[in-house]
């Protein structure tokens, strides 16, 4: 199962506050919006943190089938409609599911045993 880019989403009170303090520990703003509440973060080649504030009601672990680690398109992964059927296979229960009919992007969400948020969010 191929589930792609791999970061983890943070719900935060003050998004400057919690760039500055990022910052402060060598990541660099990556991507995002900030007067709309996000930034994505990234420190070396592959630690990458999303920064939400309002966005969220907790911090999530987020998959991103199509994506390598700096957002480029990947030739070869396994679609979020595939992965959905495969989850539901293993009896993986989804708390948001995507629409198997369509295709491009999609995303599903699940909770892990321990109560944590898994987002696959597939954007191509």
């Amino acid at each position: 199962m191929k589930l792609g880019a791999f970061s983890i989403s943070l719900v935060v009170k003050d998004l400057q506050a919690s760039r500055d303090f990022y910052e402060a520990l060598g990541f660099t703003a990556a991507g995002g919006v900030q007067e709309k509440g996000w930034l994505v973060m990234r420190n070396g080649t592959g630690t990458v943190i999303g920064l939400f504030r309002g966005m969220f009601d907790k911090n999530m672990l987020t998959f991103n089938p199509g994506w390598d680690q700096f957002r480029a398109e990947l030739d070869d992964f396994t679609d979020v409609r595939e992965l959905q059927r495969q989850l539901k296979a293993k009896g993986i229960s989804l708390t948001t599911e995507t629409d198997e009919s369509g295709t491009g992007p999609g995303y599903l969400m699940m909770v892990d045993p321990d109560g944590n948020p898994i987002l696959v969010d597939q954007h191509v």
